[in-house]
């Protein structure tokens, strides 16, 4: 089926990171969505948008556990609804189907794309260029995904989806942290709080507890950051039975000499 003619489309703004939210040419549409059932469909055929679905996934997705009897027409009736809410064409196929729409914004594309441009900035030193795609992805990623659609069921896709979320907030924290302290002055504080998330959140990541001694130390508090390391080294010690890497090595003797 064509794609609506891009000057008769209505701009269509979705939200995936937190909960649910549709727009539809300046209208929020996501209240007319069939029930926790239609918003989970309408997620998953957004994150898989730029592919075709079969059917059975569908139901798969939607209906891990207790599909109902008659789940080939309940998933057709969902589909129905989502037609209505979206507009016609925006579902399209049959045995596999596929969610077509002109230019849409969708949240979580734009903070991956957003934590990409970040990151790259931050590889070429250019701390200014990368403090605010870094905030962007942040602040989406912090909302988590599809928030409110936990139950009773499991479902897998959003399991795997959200750690999928989580590792793109560690990088836009991380992202976040180096830009403020490669600009230094009163963003120095902000890197050290995203040091001090990446350490509570992922004590493992080294690159946290780097983050957070660069930080400190560039406050003028030298003892705070050797003390970092050395929780480092004892997480890592008795946890795991290594010692920190090279690299983190390398950064204590610095601050130590």
């Amino acid at each position: 089926m064509p794609e609506q003619a891009r000057g008769d489309a209505p701009s269509i703004r979705i939200q995936v990171c937190g909960p649910l939210v549709v727009d539809r040419a300046g209208r929020r549409v996501d209240d007319r969505l069939p029930g926790r059932q239609g918003r989970l469909l309408c997620g998953y055929l957004v994150l898989n948008r730029h592919r075709y679905v079969p059917r059975g996934e569908l139901i798969d997705a939607i209906w891990p556990a207790r599909p109902p009897g008659n789940v080939d027409s309940g998933l057709s009736a969902l589909l129905s609804k989502i037609r209505q809410v979206l507009g016609t064409s925006s579902v399209d196929g049959r045995a596999t189907l596929r969610l077509r729409l002109v230019d849409p914004w969708v949240d979580l594309e734009v903070a991956r794309e957003a934590v990409h441009r970040a990151e790259s900035s931050v590889a070429a030193g250019d701390w200014v260029r990368a403090w605010a795609p870094s905030q962007v992805a942040l602040f989406a990623a912090e909302r988590g995904l599809l928030a409110g659609e936990e139950g009773e069921e499991t479902f897998d896709w959003l399991v795997d989806e959200r750690r999928r979320l989580a590792e793109t907030r560690l990088r836009a924290l991380e992202a976040y942290g180096s830009s403020c302290l490669g600009i230094g002055g009163s963003e120095l504080a902000a890197a050290c709080r995203a040091g001090r998330s990446l350490v509570e959140v992922e004590p493992f990541r080294e690159s946290g507890y780097r983050l957070l001694m660069r930080a400190l130390a560039a406050q003028g508090n030298l003892a705070e950051a050797l003390l970092v390391y050395d929780r480092l080294r004892r997480t890592l010690r008795e946890e795991l039975g290594v010692s920190p890497s090279p690299v983190t090595q390398t950064l204590f003797a610095e601050l130590n000499s």
